[in-house]
């Protein structure tokens, strides 16, 4: 398809030669480029159409890369890469090889820091000021922060921060909400142009001057505060006021010419502000906007019919497991209760919002107040199953240690999207999990072979009252076993389990990947053992020395990192027991695993089927 206007943007500098006119004809098709391209290639679609005009606005007014763009929640980015000089590459977005779906530092100039997480935006643009103000450097410096990052604890922090500091920091609140009313009337108008307007800070200015820095002017001064503060809570920004940071707004955020006007005469401003816009999120694309939720990554689809055209699910995900489950305990205990990070659709916990809404709990993006929140839970007499995505519980590191585990608070701790994740790339592998928790005294870490595994490990872990219980499991299918019939049973707490007996060579895995252990294993004529160590601690030593009594080599199977997890896990009790085995371990190397297909990914660390029967083969001269 082609585009008028769009095809002879390869970057910003383009973009200003266009009028007002053009500009708004561009964000047009902008939008149909993002809806063509992430039908094909899919992506982030919702919040990145609800973004089109601020992007536009701020590589118009500012003066991009000079100026830097610090971008919160980077998927909502897809138009500052297409107007950036990837207008092209934009096709082959978070495909192997291709670009990625978030602002990254070695991809453009224009992407000054990476970010694939949420609440970030303030405090690193906070840090690009004061290195402009250090270095002498004449540069403004603006944060876009949306889609929910408002909520997170960074973001409160930076905005605390800022304030104290005086930084010159311009920070654009996008506000998608849809419960939110948007504000409209003359009076409002009114207030944004006179609090904008060049004339009257000039000339605010020079009355402060004028007044000196007696008493009377901070009479004054904090008389003009509590007036504006009286007209700022007409608009939602009484919070930002008291921080000392100046709020404008809100504005339509999906309308072009409002957005660079108001950009314009925020430009020459100096000190700590916040814009607020009101956007829809999907705008432009009408599935989108009437469903913001299912299209925030709707995976393939006709874009004229709106006809989502993935694969179907051959087997149940493990995520449909987990919400089934929870709602099936919450339902026979009533103090089963459920915590998500605003991820409930995606962990399969709106399965529990819609049949026990009163044991369900979004807290939004605040993954440290969410375990800290369960600990309390946990210390009040309740059961708390805490899901988070296993990329992001690393920002809850200090709680899980501080609140739960030093105080042996029984909070289960679900850990979806463990291992690689495909498309979403290295900000988002939950490659970490298994070794940066190990080392909590107290803390059970486990995960599941299959879906079974984990219905029963969740009944144990809701058994279980001796401290904090972590299972992980990956994102995706399972192996289609029938967890629906299957029984509630205890798995006893560090117990693995032999899947295969062998005469040679002896498998350890964890995780779903034991399936594929098991599959590669069995084309060795019984040569090979196969073993599920279903618990990665408490470590089953029991069988560790039964393994070392009758095999002399052992390969270690793991979808997490291969430094301090299940691999040093069994390295640390052979040594210690002295024992003389040839140890060899599968798993994430020691580096970040790019986007690619979560198969491709598997293949590439060679945790696949048949990347252990090639280890395999090595350790048998085949």
């Amino acid at each position: 398809m082609k585009y008028e206007l769009l095809d002879k943007i390869d970057s910003p500098k383009d973009l200003r030669k266009l009028d007002m006119a053009q500009l708004e004809k561009l964000c047009g098709e902008l939008r149909s480029y993002i809806i063509e391209c992430c039908s094909v290639t899919p992506g982030h679609l919702a919040s990145s159409l609800g973004a089109v005009e601020l992007i536009v606005g701020i590589h118009y007014v500012f003066d991009t890369p000079d100026d830097k763009l610090v971008f919160d929640v980077g998927h909502q980015a897809y138009a500052h890469k297409i107007l950036t000089g990837r207008r092209e590459a934009f096709r082959t977005l978070r495909t192997e090889g291709g670009i990625s779906g978030f602002p990254n530092r070695d991809e453009s100039e224009y992407d000054c820091f990476g970010v694939g997480h949420s609440s970030t935006s303030i405090s690193a643009a906070l840090g690009f000021a004061h290195a402009a103000r250090l270095q002498g450097l004449h540069r403004k410096v603006i944060a876009l922060i949306g889609d929910g990052a408002m909520t997170g604890g960074l973001a409160f922090e930076g905005l605390n921060n800022t304030g104290s500091s005086h930084a010159d920091l311009l920070t654009i609140l996008n506000d998608n909400n849809q419960s939110i009313e948007k504000n409209i009337g003359a009076m409002h108008d009114y207030l944004l142009n006179i609090t904008t307007s060049a004339s009257y800070n000039r000339l605010k200015a020079r009355v402060w001057d004028m007044l000196g820095d007696g008493q009377f002017r901070g009479f004054i001064q904090r008389w003009v505060r509590s007036l504006k503060s009286w007209f700022v809570k007409r608009t939602g920004g009484d919070l930002f006021e008291s921080l000392g940071i100046r709020y404008f707004g809100p504005i339509d955020g999906n309308n072009i010419h409002e957005v660079v006007r108001a950009l314009r005469k925020l430009k020459d401003m100096d000190g700590p502000r916040i814009l607020h816009c009101m956007t829809v999120k999907g705008k432009g694309y009408e599935y989108a906007e009437k469903d913001p939720v299912t299209w925030h990554a709707p995976g393939k689809f006709n874009p004229l019919t709106g006809e989502r055209t993935g694969t179907e699910h051959r087997y149940d995900r493990y995520q449909d497991v987990f919400g089934e489950v929870l709602a099936t305990l919450a339902e026979k205990d009533p103090k089963v209760v459920g915590i998500t990070p605003a991820m409930a659709q995606g962990c399969g916990m709106n399965i529990l919002a819609a049949r026990r809404p009163g044991q369900f709990f979004d807290v939004g993006i605040e993954e440290e107040h969410a375990v800290t929140f369960a600990a309390g839970l946990a210390a009040g007499g309740l059961k708390p199953f805490c899901n988070i995505y296993s990329a992001f519980s690393q920002r809850a590191y200090d709680q899980i240690i501080h609140d739960v585990a030093l105080q042996r608070l029984p909070v289960v701790l679900c850990f979806d999207r463990a291992g690689l994740v495909g498309e979403d790339g290295a900000t988002h592998q939950g490659a970490f999990d298994m070794a940066a928790y190990r080392s909590i005294p107290g803390i059970v870490i486990s995960s599941p072979k299959d879906e079974t595994e984990l219905k029963r490990l969740m009944y144990s872990a809701y058994r279980y009252t001796s401290g904090p219980y972590i299972i992980r499991y990956p994102r995706g299918m399972g192996h289609g076993s029938d967890w629906r019939n299957a029984s509630f049973e205890e798995i006893p707490t560090g117990k693995a389990e032999r899947l295969l007996e062998g005469s040679d060579v002896a498998v350890i895995s964890c995780g779903p990947v034991t399936m594929d252990a098991l599959k590669a294993a069995s084309e060795f004529g019984g040569r090979v053992g196969v073993y599920n160590f279903r618990f990665i601690k408490p470590l089953d030593t029991e069988a560790l020395d039964d393994i070392a009594s009758r095999y002399g080599t052992v390969i270690t199977v793991e979808d997490g990192s291969l430094m301090g997890g299940l691999y040093g896990a069994v390295c640390e009790y052979a040594m210690s027991r002295n024992y003389k085995l040839d140890i060899h371990g599968i798993g994430i190397p020691d580096r970040f695993i790019m986007q690619a297909r979560q198969s491709r990914q598997l293949a590439e660390c060679g945790i696949d089927y048949q990347g252990i029967k090639k280890s395999l083969q090595k350790v048998f001269g085949e």
